[in-house]
């Protein structure tokens, strides 16, 4: 079982679970993390302090509630929604990421968050 952690964005917040991976261990010992979130379709994602590379079992394809680590952009993800590379109703990440949790309560308040919202991540 991984950490849980507290995710404040667009004035609320939003519980989330780390895995036990390398990348998520690293996530956890970084925090906390505060940055602008970027939106991408249904998709919230910053530039973290954390460099990871690709961990076996990453993929490009989410579930909603998922949370990744992009490599190539040293990105925290927070998936929740169909992004601009989706074909249909999945939700696709630009490319492979780790995947480093999900959330585990409501999250459909995530839409509502704007581009360049501030996030916080925090050990709960």
């Amino acid at each position: 079982m991984g950490q849980t952690v507290a995710i404040h964005i667009g004035g609320r917040t939003f519980d989330a679970q780390l895995n036990d991976g390398a990348t998520s261990r690293a996530i956890f010992d970084a925090l906390p993390i505060r940055a602008s979130g970027q939106r991408w379709g249904g998709e919230i994602y910053f530039s973290i302090p954390v460099s990871c590379k690709l961990e076996a079992g990453s993929r490009d394809v989410l579930a909603a509630g998922e949370l990744g680590y992009w490599p190539p952009g040293q990105a925290f993800c927070i998936f929740f929604g169909p992004t601009p590379a989706s074909e249909g109703d999945e939700i696709r990440a630009a490319s492979e990421v780790n995947i480093a949790g999900k959330l585990t309560g409501e999250f459909s308040g995530l839409w509502d968050v704007p581009d360049g919202a501030e996030v916080t991540i925090e050990k709960a």
